[in-house]
């Protein structure tokens, strides 16, 4: 017999490497765009991201249609095999193990080849599947590295594989598991690293109060019944922050009430998306002009109620040692909300309350 000689893929394409880099990307940012948009309380990135994954897995089906169309109009073949030799890899009782198989097969209208493959075999039919057995197979004519045993063939391929006797055909061995290495994981991995890390970076200013373009400063006058040092910046013209001073926290008697009344311009109404406050920072995002959303006055804020709120997360919902909290406010789902979280070393935990402060719902920490 003469043997064919096909070349199946033995590695990771550069093409494969690719995809893999940009599949990892789009799902690093799609689960960063997430977690991010619910720690900011942020509804467009909370949709962004599973949209963008979505959108990603409905164009990589689209690209390959007519690959799967052009596969699918090739009909098949079956053919007579031998088995060569074989390597059971584990045995259970009465179960499909795998086995890995040294086949030399031998189509009706083409040369002989030899492949390697692994399949699984149920317990009871191992000895059906002897070295020296001629067993019936399939196989794309195309990709041949995709051959399978038939496990119940038709009854004339049953009755031709007990009559008929082959040999082993010479030559190399076409190895049909693909072994892509740690190559394709570790360029998936860093997509997603990448993905992820894009997406923090363009929202590192609102999750660690830091600036990324050169803000223009606006300082903010001390309030008469405390001295505190504040610095007010506006770093675009619907997002204001104010990072206070070492050793002063928000919640600081009459604070964060003039750090919020210096951000929303004094009489002119400003209205906001969300108010996060941190321990040293303040974030508004500002409603842009005539632009109809749920917004609201952030000097309407229950001020005085905040530092209790935060004492009754930090202390009654079980986190142990907390580290850090954050006041979100918003009122997209209609009514004002205002929810504060804490985290440490036993886990997080949040409570929401209305717009006068009054507790409506408890998540202790688990």
């Amino acid at each position: 017999m003469t043997t064919a000689t096909v070349a199946p893929p033995t590695g990771a394409a550069p093409l494969d490497l690719a995809r893999g880099f940009l599949t990892g990307g789009v799902i690093g940012a799609s689960l960063a765009a997430f977690v991010v948009g619910c720690t900011l309380g942020r509804i467009p990135l909370i949709v962004a991201g599973p949209a963008l994954l979505a959108a990603y897995a409905l164009l990589f089906r689209l690209a390959g249609a007519p690959r799967r169309a052009r596969e699918g109009a090739l009909a098949p073949l079956t053919a007579l095999a031998l088995i060569d030799g074989r390597e059971v890899r584990t045995v259970k009782e009465e179960t499909d193990v795998p086995v890995c198989f040294d086949l030399t097969v031998a189509p009706d209208l083409a040369p002989a080849f030899r492949i390697r493959i692994t399949q699984g075999v149920h317990v009871s039919e191992l000895s059906d599947h002897r070295p020296g057995t001629v067993v019936v197979v399939r196989y794309p004519p195309d990709r041949p590295w995709l051959l399978r045993i038939v496990k119940r063939p038709t009854p004339e391929w049953a009755d031709r594989a007990a009559g008929t006797v082959l040999e082993p055909a010479p030559g190399p061995t076409l190895v049909a598991d693909r072994q892509d290495g740690c190559a394709w994981s570790l360029t998936t991995l860093l997509g997603v690293l990448l993905g992820a890390a894009a997406v923090v970076l363009l929202m590192r200013a609102e999750l660690f109060g830091t600036d990324t373009e050169a803000p223009v400063a606006r300082p903010v006058a001390p309030s008469s019944t405390s001295t505190f040092s504040v610095t007010a910046t506006v770093d675009s013209t619907t997002t204001g922050t104010v990072s206070f001073g070492p050793g002063r926290s928000a919640l600081d008697r009459g604070v964060l009430r003039e750090a919020v009344e210096s951000l929303a311009g004094g009489g002119d109404g400003r209205q906001a998306l969300t108010v996060v406050v941190r321990e040293q920072l303040l974030t508004v995002v500002f409603a842009p002009a005539g632009v109809s959303v749920p917004a609201f006055d952030p000097r309407s804020l229950p001020f005085d109620r905040l530092p209790a709120l935060v004492e009754e997360a930090r202390t009654a919902l079980g986190v142990d040692a907390p580290r850090t909290w954050q006041v979100s406010a918003e009122r997209l789902a209609g009514a004002l909300t205002i929810r504060v979280g804490v985290a440490g070393a036993g886990g997080s935990a949040s409570l929401e309350a209305d717009e006068r402060g009054t507790v409506v719902r408890r998540s202790p920490a688990r």
